[in-house]
């Protein structure tokens, strides 16, 4: 299959390739839901489990090598990684990821229920159960997961309830619902239809209740894009003009909540002039508010942390990123040889406690996550309902003029849909955002300029279903249809 692919081989990847499509700021959903049919239908008709995982891993492929082709960035141009080492690390990372897909296509086969209950009921189940393990093993990776690319569709109503698994197992339901519309005939095409047609409206009727409620008066934040090049950041010489950019940046904003990206001070806070700390509290007071400010910390015993720390009216708090990018923020065991391959500085960063509650900032309760952090829901409600605000403060510089900007902030809109509250985006080179609690972007800067982003956000006080729940429901009901689904095949 390799030596000599077939065009259904060759389908599977382009499909996988031009999934991509609804991941990034255009509502292109629809491509993304076309790729995926193309996908189920290959599974629909597979010969056997081997061909329909031999589908799966080639649309994986074809998904991944597009849709996370930024690590390539990161590795090479940043992390100064020989090109073709960095280029082979890129591929075999996205070929592992293809294993997911590759799974569920060769689990939905082994266990073939009908053609009409395995579109809408054991694919989407499959499906979700590969995303999920992809977000869980080995730290997880739970980037371009489907329900992403509904943020702008009718089933966004389900976010709330759900979380992006839910979305993703309703995507690919509806999905499955339309391939089953055009192969099945009879009774089968109809109830796919009128299901399909049924999951749709029922989501644009949920997009119409509203499970939390405003709190208090919107409160004026400003958000800071320093545009400092990812190559220079850690140059010496360059640390007084990054500190005078984000100065000069800061006195500019006039907002009760200021917020400045991920490390944007490189260097560990106990080394930073005290005067140039003072200067930031002070303007702080005068806004009668208070500064967020991300910089590495560290404590006696030598650990240091990824941390945001607030100057200002409140008295002094601090948040340590908890979920670390392996190679990136850690070295896992066994690895250590990587440093010798990738110059990454402050590379062995120490997590953060799980039991981390919101800073108590400008008279709001905010939690904050630290770039990657936003990709895993069920963690970021942790400090929920407790939180009234969401800050996420982020350096995607690492990725360059890639699709993965884009891509982060469709993430961020989703943990705003799931949570009902505001998401704060603060990047240095972009997209920083002002998100509501529909998920909707209000306001951004462009990417790669320098600017400062004021505007208004609305605190937000009680609690979504998700919220109060996490994945579990989701997980629980796609364990019983699978348990359902093998014991069939085992009765048969």
């Amino acid at each position: 299959m390799i030596a000599r692919p077939s065009p259904r081989t060759l389908c599977a990847v382009a499909a996988g390739a031009l999934s991509v499509a609804g991941f990034g700021t255009l509502p292109l959903a629809p491509l993304s839901m076309f790729a995926l049919a193309i996908l189920l239908w290959l599974w629909l008709h597979a010969p056997s489990p081997r061909t329909a995982a031999w589908y799966g891993f080639c649309w994986g492929a074809g998904a991944f090598l597009v849709g996370v082709s930024w690590v390539y960035v990161s590795l090479h141009d940043f992390g100064m990684m020989p090109a073709p080492l960095a280029a082979i690390a890129t591929a075999l990372f996205c070929l592992y990821l293809a294993l997911f897909p590759a799974a569920a296509g060769y689990l939905q086969a082994r266990l073939a229920l009908p053609p009409l209950p395995r579109l809408m009921l054991l694919m989407p189940a499959c499906w979700v159960l590969g995303e999920w393990l992809r977000g869980w093993l080995f730290t997880g990776f739970p980037w371009l997961a489907f329900g992403y690319t509904q943020a702008d569709t009718p089933l966004a109503g389900y976010a709330p309830l759900a979380g992006v698994y839910g979305l993703s197992f309703l995507a690919v339901a509806v999905t499955g619902g339309a391939v089953a519309a055009v192969t099945l005939r009879g009774v089968a095409r109809h109830a796919a239809i009128a299901v399909a047609a049924l999951l749709v409206a029922a989501g644009y009727g949920l997009k119409q209740i509203e499970w939390t409620r405003p709190q208090g008066e919107p409160l004026s934040v400003a958000l800071l894009q320093g545009n400092v090049p990812q190559e220079l950041k850690f140059v010496p010489g360059r640390y007084e003009q990054t500190l005078d950019t984000y100065a000069r940046l800061a006195r500019s904003a006039q907002a009760k909540l200021i917020v400045l990206p991920e490390t944007a001070i490189p260097r560990f806070l106990d080394q930073v002039d005290r005067g140039y700390l003072d200067m930031l509290r002070e303007h702080a007071l005068a806004q009668d508010g208070d500064i967020l400010l991300p910089a590495p910390l560290r404590d006696a015993d030598g650990r240091y942390y990824n941390a945001v720390v607030s100057l200002g009216r409140a008295p002094m708090q601090s948040y340590a990123k908890r979920h670390l990018v392996p190679f990136g923020e850690f070295i896992p065991p066994g690895f250590g040889w990587v440093l010798e391959v990738l110059r990454i500085p402050l590379s062995d960063f120490t997590p953060g406690s799980p039991a981390q509650r919101p800073l108590e900032v400008a008279g709001e309760r905010v939690a904050v996550n630290v770039c990657y952090e936003d990709a895993f829901g069920e963690e970021i409600i942790r400090q929920l309902p407790e939180a009234t605000l969401l800050v996420n403060v982020s350096n995607v510089a690492w990725f360059g003029d890639s699709l993965a900007p884009e891509q982060h902030l469709r993430i961020a809109r989703l943990r705003a849909l799931e949570t009902g509250r505001y998401m704060l985006r603060a990047t240095n080179t972009g997209i920083t955002a002002i998100i509501d609690a529909q998920g909707r972007v209000s306001a951004r800067l462009p990417a790669f300029t320098e600017g400062v982003l004021t505007g208004t956000a609305q605190a937000y006080a009680g609690a979504t279903p998700y919220v109060r729940f996490g994945n579990g429901p989701v997980l629980v009901f796609v364990i019983l249809v699978l348990a359902a689904a093998a014991l069939r095949r085992y009765r048969a």
